[in-house]
C-alpha cells in the first residue's frame, strides 16, 4: 500500500505495499558501475519503494513501503506464498486440508523449521500470529476477516485446525496475505523479535538501509547472498539513479521514461513484471451521476485505452478490459475487448438526459509516475462525449486519505493483488474502503456460493463470471496494466517473477550470474 495511506487509508496493497514518492525530472543515462560493491562479496543491495521515516518493526500491521514488506520476507517465513503463475505454493505450511464443510482446515506446518534462537516453529506460534494479526484488523485491513480465531486450536506441534466463519475453499490463498510467523506471545518488536526466514537483521545500517546476514539454519534453498542490503527509497528517480551510479545492484519500481533511456545499456537489465499496476478509473455508484450504470458504460466506452497506455506508461503493458484483477487465475479470458465507441457513448448520454453534458472533477496526483497525464488525457477524451472534466492534482502525501474512497471520480491504485482481497478491501458493502460503493445482494450472494464449492475447477469459473458481472455492472474502468520495472546490475539473478506480494521473496537473489 502506498507509504503514505497511514492507518486511515486502503488502497489495497494487502500482498505487497508499493512505493510512495514523487515524480520528477529523468536523470541522464550513466553507465552502471560497481566500484563500490565488486562482485564476489556476496552482498545485494536493493533500492525498494518505501520510506524510513514510515519504516515499521510490527509484522502484523499496516506494512505501509514495499520495503517493509521485503524485510519482513527476510526475516520471518509465511505460511503460503503466491506462484509466479498466482497459483498458491507452500511455505511454512506444507497442506492445508478442509472438512466437509469447508469450515475447518487442518493446517500443517514443517518439522524442520527453528526461529534465529533456536526453538523450533511449532503450530501454536503460527496461531497465535494469526490471532495477533485479527487483532490488528484496522491496521491490516481485516486480513484475517474470514477466519473464526477463537474457534480455532492446536492439535499438536506440527498442527493446527483453523475454523472459517462460513464455507470458504480459498483457505490456502488466504494464508498468502503476510501470515509472518512470530513465537508464541511475541507482542514487542520495538527490539529484534526471533524469525525464522531466510536472513537475520544485524542492527546495521543505519537510518537509510537495514543489512541482513543469511541464516544458515533456514530450511529452505540456501540463499545466494551472504549479506542482503534493504534501501528504503521513496522516490522512484532516487532509486533508479541509485542504480546507475553504482550505489545498489537493484531498484526497484523505476519510472517508464527512465527504463526507456536504458534499452540499450548493457550495463543493466530491465526487468519486467507484466500486469504489475492498474491505476483505476474510479466512479462512485452511490453520487451523480455515476449512480446511472449507462453513465458509467457511456465512461468506458469513451477511453482510448491504447492512447493512455502509451502515455501514462510508455507502452509498458497493455490495454485493460475494465477487469479489476486481470492477472488472478480466475480471471475470465475469452471475454470481447472493450472498444471505444464514442456513438453509444453519447447516446447512452442522451438517453439519461444529458446530452448537453455534465461539469464533472477528476481527482489524481503524482504519488506515481503517470497518474497525473493519464488523468489529464482522460479529461480530454471525456470531453467528446461532452462531459467537462477538470483535473485536480492532489498532494501524494493526503491521497490516499483524503481522496480514496472518499471523492466520486478519481484514480486510485492496485498493486497486483489477488480478486479476493480485492473483495476484501474495496468490493465488501459497509466497508470504509468500499471505493466505489458497490452493493449487489445478488453478487455477494454468488460470491458466498462460489467460495463453498469445493471443486477447484467448478469454483474457478464461479469466480471469472462475478469478475465479468462487476467489469460490465460496477464502478471501475480498467484501461490498461502497466509493467512493473525495476532495474538491475548486469549479471544479477534471482529476483522473483511474480507481482504483488510474491515479489518480496528476494532472498534467491544472487550476483553471480
Amino acid at each position: 500500500m502506498h507509504s503514505q495511506l497511514r492507518r486511515q487509508s486502503a488502497a489495497v496493497v494487502t500482498a505487497v505495499a508499493l512505493l510512495a514518492g514523487c515524480s520528477g525530472t529523468a536523470p541522464s543515462a550513466a553507465p552502471a558501475t560497481t566500484a563500490s560493491q565488486p562482485v564476489g562479496t556476496g552482498t545485494v543491495r536493493y533500492a525498494a519503494p518505501g520510506s524510513p521515516s514510515n519504516a515499521v518493526t510490527d509484522p502484523h500491521g499496516l506494512l505501509p513501503g514495499e520495503s517493509d514488506v521485503v524485510r519482513m520476507a527476510l526475516t520471518y517465513d509465511v505460511l503460503t506464498v503466491p506462484g509466479a503463475d498466482g497459483s498458491t505454493k507452500p511455505r511454512l505450511a506444507t497442506a492445508w486440508r478442509p472438512d466437509a464443510t469447508l469450515t475447518k482446515w487442518r493446517i500443517t506446518i514443517r518439522g524442520d523449521a527453528k526461529f534465529s534462537d533456536g526453538r523450533q516453529v511449532k503450530a501454536a506460534d503460527a496461531l497465535f500470529s494469526l490471532r495477533r494479526m485479527g487483532k490488528k484488523a484496522a491496521e491490516n485491513f481485516g486480513r484475517m476477516s474470514m477466519f473464526d480465531l477463537d474457534a480455532s486450536k492446536v492439535i499438536d506441534d506440527t498442527t493446527f485446525e483453523l475454523a472459517t466463519k462460513k464455507p470458504y475453499a480459498e483457505v490456502g490463498k488466504a494464508l498468502e496475505g503476510a501470515t509472518f510467523v512470530v513465537p508464541d506471545g511475541s507482542d514487542d518488536f520495538t527490539k529484534p523479535v526471533p524469525g525464522s526466514g531466510p536472513f537475520r537483521p544485524t542492527g546495521k545500517g543505519g537510518a537509510q538501509a537495514v543489512v541482513y546476514d543469511r541464516n544458515d539454519d533456514w530450511w529452505g534453498p540456501e540463499p545466494p547472498a551472504k549479506v542482503i542490503e534493504v534501501r528504503a527509497v521513496p522516490d522512484p528517480q532516487a532509486r533508479a539513479q541509485a542504480l546507475l551510479s553504482g550505489q545498489v545492484d537493484l531498484a526497484g519500481g523505476v519510472p517508464a521514461t527512465l527504463a526507456k533511456q536504458q534499452e540499450g545499456n548493457s550495463a543493466v537489465r530491465l526487468l519486467r513484471r507484466p500486469g504489475a499496476t492498474l491505476y483505476p478509473l474510479v466512479m462512485r455508484m452511490d453520487t451523480k451521476p455515476f449512480d446511472d450504470r449507462r453513465v458509467r458504460e457511456a465512461v468506458r466506452l469513451a477511453l482510448d485505452r491504447k492512447q493512455l497506455l502509451d502515455t501514462a506508461f510508455l507502452g509498458y503493458g497493455e490495454i485493460g478490459n475494465d477487469l479489476i484483477t486481470p492477472k488472478d487465475p480466475t480471471s475470465p479470458a475469452n471475454l470481447p475487448q472493450r472498444a471505444r465507441d464514442l456513438a453509444r457513448a453519447k447516446k447512452l448520454m442522451s438517453d439519461v438526459g444529458l446530452a448537453g453534458g455534465v461539469d464533472l472533477t477528476l481527482h489524481t496526483t503524482t504519488a506515481y509516475p503517470g497518474m497525473d497525464s493519464a488523468a489529464t488525457l482522460i479529461s480530454q477524451q471525456l470531453a467528446e462525449i461532452g462531459m467537462r472534466v477538470k483535473v485536480a492534482v492532489e498532494p501524494p502525501d493526503t491521497y490516499f486519505s483524503a481522496v480514496y474512497a472518499r471523492k466520486p471520480f478519481y484514480l486510485s491504485y492496485l498493486g497486483g493483488i489477488p480478486f479476493l482481497d480485492v473483495v476484501r478491501v474495496t468490493l465488501t458493502p459497509g466497508s470504509p474502503t468500499n471505493e466505489t460503493a458497490w452493493k449487489d445482494p445478488a453478487w455477494s450472494a454468488d460470491l458466498d456460493k462460489a467460495l463453498a464449492e469445493p471443486d477447484d475447477a467448478k469454483r474457478r469459473p464461479l469466480l471469472g463470471d462475478l469478475q465479468a458481472r462487476l467489469r460490465d455492472q460496477g464502478g471501475y474502468a480498467i484501461w490498461a496494466l502497466s509493467d512493473r520495472l525495476d532495474l538491475a546490475k548486469a549479471g544479477l539473478s534471482g529476483v522473483p517473477e511474480g507481482i504483488g506480494f510474491a515479489s518480496a521473496f528476494i532472498d534467491q537473489v544472487s550476483l553471480d550470474g
